[in-house]
């Protein structure tokens, strides 16, 4: 079987659902959680796929001007020989803000302020030609929490989704790596861990319940989104997913 390395940011964002459409793709997960003492590997060979998770660390130094991991710049060297051999990629959140600093993109503080809750992308133009975002419709539900933001794409990079007030919202990095602002792993349980005491809330003046309850309602909605773009990326990472990169010839009528 083949086998993803999923690698674990923070105790607090796991695999969850995620996990378990990547595992009904095929896939083989190994999770690594540098954040508890486990060693990034080199490279990714014998892997057949990258996943890269959130947490509340910041893609962007520190003010002492150190990771804001000790293990990131590791790590955004695997992402980039991840995009250089075109193992199959997939950035959430943190992950894909860390995507996009691996290749000199820009992520900061977000001027828009934070956003956090279900809400909606909408998709551009170019993931109508994207293996798997062209299977997204066109508007999909998806939860949001998150400080930073990514302001500049690293260059070549491809917009596949935004938003009004956050316009790198799903992007794509040369064929095979995607990265995603916006989380498509949680359940109702780590939402209702996020909000618990959460600065972040109280910041915004929000209430816990009801923002745990305004999730709970889309989780199904969410789930009808990403569990097929789950399914489509174990089948690129399987090699059984055409991706453009080869075109199929159809049979003639009658042959």
């Amino acid at each position: 079987m083949a086998t993803a390395l999923v690698i674990e940011n923070d105790p607090t964002d796991d695999l969850r659902r995620l996990g378990e459409w990547l595992t009904e793709g095929g896939l083989d997960l190994r999770v690594l959680r540098p954040h508890a003492g486990d060693a990034l590997p080199a490279d990714l060979e014998g892997y057949a796929a990258l996943v890269v998770l959130g947490g509340e660390q910041q893609a962007y130094p520190l003010p002492d001007g150190s990771p804001g991991a000790p293990w990131f710049p590791a790590l955004e060297g695997l992402l980039r020989k991840a995009v250089r051999y075109r193992v199959p990629t997939l950035g959430v959140c943190l992950g894909a803000q860390l995507l996009a600093t691996a290749h000199a993109g820009l992520v900061e503080r977000s001027p828009s302020g934070p956003e956090v809750g279900p809400g909606v992308v909408g998709k551009r133009d170019a993931a109508d030609a994207d293996p798997l975002f062209r299977y997204v419709p066109l508007i999909p539900d998806v939860l949001q929490w998150h400080s930073d933001e990514i302001t500049e794409l690293p260059r070549g990079a491809t917009l596949l989704a935004a938003s009004t007030r956050y316009p790198h919202q799903a992007f794509r990095l040369g064929d095979r790596a995607w990265g995603l602002q916006f989380h498509v792993e949680c359940d109702t349980a780590m939402i209702a861990d996020w909000a618990r005491d959460s600065d972040l809330l109280a910041e915004l003046g929000y209430d816990p319940e009801l923002v745990v309850a305004a999730c709970d309602r889309v989780m199904a909605d969410v789930e009808e989104v990403w569990q097929p773009f789950a399914i489509r990326f174990a089948a690129l990472a399987l090699g059984e997913l055409d991706d453009g990169t080869t075109r199929r010839s159809l049979p003639l009528l009658g042959q």
